[in-house]
């Protein structure tokens, strides 16, 4: 589709209006209630076609309280994501920019309330600094991250981004796809920021509840719902074609917001022609400065969690999952085989804290993380535990697959066909350029055991780009 195609009317959806119906989600939810077995095999066996799910289908999953059908459910997810992504893991990592933020939100260590947190934006020195650690890590993407301030305005983040872009290091290394999380815009700001060639606009709704948001949104510009909750379509409108959503889980009922989330999705099908590219599983963790991320009012356990990241698999078969570090190390590794297929790795969540790792840079993150392992480690072990290709692919990106075409390929199951040789190549480039000794050897027969498994012609195409890798060539893709 091209950029003209893409773009849609601002008449087109009317901004004053919510798209959530809280009635007919909670309809939803007591109509599935105490499901049969029937019935939920009837579900998981629609679901088997990655074809996604209705508001009603997901609803009788949620309600489901039968154990053993949810190794049924966990079976599924694994096959889902298997026939369409297939076992590659895309690495990321966070970059915060700025922890300034003009929005009071209970739940967050940002909060503009918080006078105990160190505030900090980045100067350019600092971000390339902190961008050449991460490269020295090996990483590819990152995700650039503002706190909703005056300060971090279009034009400021667009200069950051630019300069992220511009630091190489010396074995060739360089961040090729960056993904943004910052406040809503309008939609000639939206423009402005597309102008920096970013990846995805990621932006959370937090909760789809109303009158939650409106309870924990203490004052700033963050309090109107509304505006929040229409930020895709002006991205979309602004012709930036991929973008993330999520919701911050704990904040209230797990059930209302993953069918909320849902209908979030359905919405940017109807209106912009295209779902989101990717979705993300938040969970309330402990901040410094806020009381509420201590105690969440709806506190979701670990096996509730799981369910929900299946469930997603099911519903959204074609978007991507993603998992950070908020998460422990064990959990992580059990979501991988239950549908997510993007993680970050080796994470700082304040402002220099790549180049800080001090007490005082940790009390400034704007939540605890649950995973400490370095980069090197992840990979290592989704190598040797998971059997999982660590994937730096910004391939897609590069060739035009974004957007409509991006899913498209992936509701036909035909972007895996990309994904993995392109997956094998960058991983290849890690290997020779960062990987630590063990992680050489295993990742190596990781790539020789894919490869091998590949028709003729596919894998002798592959070791042709594996070939001029190892001969100093950087960035292929197919």
């Amino acid at each position: 589709m091209t950029t003209q195609e893409h773009s849609i009317s601002i008449a087109s959806y009317d901004a004053k209006k919510s798209f959530i119906d809280e009635q007919a989600i909670w309809a939803a939810i007591n109509n599935a209630a105490s499901p049969s077995a029937e019935q939920v095999r009837q579900v998981l066996d629609k679901a088997r076609q990655c074809q996604g799910l209705s508001i009603e289908e997901t609803a009788l999953l949620l309600q489901n309280q039968n154990k053993q059908l949810d190794d049924e459910l966990f079976t599924v997810a694994r096959e889902i994501k298997n026939t369409i992504y297939g076992n590659r893991i895309v690495l990321f990592a966070p970059l915060y920019v700025s922890n300034h933020c003009a929005n009071s939100c209970s739940y967050c260590g940002f909060n503009a309330d918080n006078h105990a947190l160190k505030r900090k934006t980045l100067k350019q020195e600092e971000i390339r600094k902190e961008v050449s650690i991460l490269e020295a890590m090996g990483h590819k993407r990152i995700l650039a991250v503002y706190g909703e301030h005056p300060r971090n305005n279009v034009n400021a983040i667009v200069d950051s981004i630019r300069t992220m872009y511009s630091v190489k290091d010396d074995k060739g290394g360089e961040i090729r796809r960056i993904n943004v999380n910052c406040a809503p815009m309008s939609v000639s700001d939206f423009k402005i920021l597309k102008t920096a060639e970013i990846g995805t606009y990621q932006c959370f709704q937090e909760t789809y509840h109303q009158a939650t948001y409106e309870s924990v949104h203490l004052k700033g510009k963050k309090k109107d719902y509304l505006y929040r909750l229409y930020a895709m379509h002006r991205a979309m409108e602004a012709n930036i074609d991929d973008v993330g959503i999520g919701a911050l889980f704990g904040l209230y009922d797990h059930r209302f917001e993953l069918l909320a989330m849902l209908t979030h999705v359905a919405q940017l099908e109807t209106i912009c022609g295209i779902g989101p590219h990717t979705i993300s599983f938040p969970r309330i963790e402990p901040a410094h400065g806020s009381e509420l991320s201590e105690k969440p009012p709806y506190e979701v356990d670990d096996a509730c969690f799981k369910r929900l990241v299946a469930i997603t698999r099911l519903a959204v078969p074609y978007t991507g999952l993603i998992m950070s570090t908020r998460e422990s190390a064990g959990l992580r590794k059990e979501l991988l085989e239950l549908g997510v297929s993007q993680i970050s790795a080796g994470s700082r969540t304040a402002p220099g804290g790549y180049q800080d790792e001090s007490q005082e840079q940790f009390d400034a993150e704007q939540f605890s993380l649950g995973d400490h392992r370095s980069m090197d480690e992840i990979i290592y072990e989704l190598v040797t535990e998971s059997n999982a290709i660590p994937s730096f692919c910004t391939g897609c990106y590069r060739k035009g697959r974004t957007g409509d075409h991006f899913i498209g390929l992936a509701k036909k199951q035909f972007i895996g066909k990309f994904c993995q040789p392109n997956a094998l190549i960058t991983f290849k480039e890690y290997l020779n350029d960062y990987a630590g000794p063990k992680t050489q050897a295993v990742g190596t027969a990781l790539i020789e055991r894919e490869l091998t498994a590949m028709s003729p012609a596919r894998e002798r195409n592959v070791r042709n780009c594996l070939a001029k890798t190892e001969a100093g060539e950087r960035d292929i893709y197919l």
